[in-house]
C-alpha cells in the first residue's frame, strides 16, 4: 500500500500536470507541461547566454551579422505580431532578443528562453542565403516562443524531485531550478551546444519555424531545400530515426512539405 506521504506527493504532481498541461503551444495546439515561470527561466537563461558570449569570439564579419540580426529582427516582430493577435503575448513576458554571431566552424544554431540567439557562422555554407538563414533561425526561435525547454526542465524537476519539493524548486532563485536549467541547457561551456531536443519537439519546431518565417517574409517553399543541405551534412554516422531524438531527414523533409500550404497563407498576407 501507499503511504500516505507519497500518496499525498502523487496526488501533487497528477495535480500540477493537470493544470499546467493544459496550456497550448500556439499554431500547433499541443497541450504542455510547464512549471517554471518566464521570470526564473529568462534570468537564468541571460545569466547563460553572457556566459556563453563572454567565452566565445563574436564575428566581427559585419556583412553576415547584420544579415542575423535583420532576420532576428523580422522573424521576432512577425512572432510577437502572431502572439498578440492570438492573445498570447504574455507568453513572450520577459524577452529580451538579442541575436549574435559566433565565428565557429560547427554547422549550428541556438536559441534559448527569452530570446537570446546565437548562430554560427559554420551554418553559411548550409544556409547559403538569407531565406536559407531564416528557415534554421525560425526553427531555433520556434523552440524558444513554444517554451521546450521549459517544458524539459518541468519533466526533470517531476522526476527528480517530486510534488513534495516542487513549490520551493519553482522559486526563481532555487539552486535546485538553477541546477536542472544547467543540466537541460548545458550551455555555458565554450562548446555551446544544447542537448537535443526530443523528436516531439523538433517536429513541432519545424512547423511552427515554417510559419514563423513565412509571417516574416521569407518563401517557406525554401525550407525542404535547406534540410536536404542539411541531410547531406549529416550522411556520415547517423543512427536511424527511431533511435534519433530528431525525425529522419525523410520524414522531416515529408512533415515540412505537408505544412508549406499552410505557411504559404501568411506569406502571401506578409506581401500584402
Amino acid at each position: 500500500m501507499l503511504t500516505r506521504k507519497i500518496f499525498s506527493s502523487l496526488l501533487l504532481v497528477a495535480l500540477l500536470f493537470s493544470l499546467c498541461s493544459c496550456t497550448q503551444v500556439t499554431v500547433s495546439g499541443r497541450s504542455r507541461l510547464n512549471l517554471v515561470s518566464n521570470e526564473a527561466i529568462n534570468q537564468m537563461s541571460a545569466d547563460a547566454y553572457r556566459e556563453f558570449l563572454s567565452k566565445n569570439k563574436i564575428s566581427d564579419d559585419k556583412e553576415k551579422t547584420q544579415m542575423v540580426k535583420r532576420v532576428g529582427l523580422r522573424i521576432q516582430l512577425a512572432t510577437e505580431k502572431h502572439m498578440k493577435h492570438s492573445g498570447l503575448s504574455d507568453e513572450l513576458s520577459g524577452y529580451e532578443w538579442e541575436f549574435n554571431l559566433i565565428e565557429d566552424d560547427s554547422i549550428n544554431a541556438w536559441a534559448m528562453p527569452g530570446g537570446k540567439v546565437v548562430v554560427f557562422t559554420g551554418i553559411f555554407p548550409v544556409a547559403k542565403d538569407e531565406t536559407g538563414l531564416a528557415v534554421v533561425m525560425g526553427h531555433e526561435i520556434a523552440h524558444a516562443v513554444a517554451k521546450h525547454g521549459a517544458e524539459r526542465m518541468s519533466h526533470s524537476m517531476l522526476v527528480e524531485l517530486g510534488g513534495a519539493a516542487l513549490s520551493k524548486a519553482t522559486q526563481s532563485e532555487a539552486a535546485a531550478t538553477r541546477n536542472i536549467f544547467n543540466k537541460s541547457y548545458s550551455i555555458g561551456t565554450s562548446l555551446g551546444i544544447m542537448l537535443p531536443y526530443s523528436r516531439v519537439h523538433e517536429t513541432e519546431a519545424d512547423h511552427l519555424g515554417l510559419v514563423f518565417m513565412a509571417m516574416a517574409g521569407y518563401d517557406p517553399r525554401e525550407a525542404a531545400s535547406f534540410w536536404q543541405r542539411m541531410s547531406q551534412e549529416n550522411q556520415t554516422a547517423k543512427p536511424p530515426a527511431f533511435l534519433s531524438t530528431h525525425p529522419s531527414d525523410y520524414q522531416r523533409i515529408q512533415n515540412i512539405q505537408s505544412h508549406v500550404s499552410e505557411a504559404m497563407v501568411y506569406y502571401n498576407q506578409s506581401k500584402n
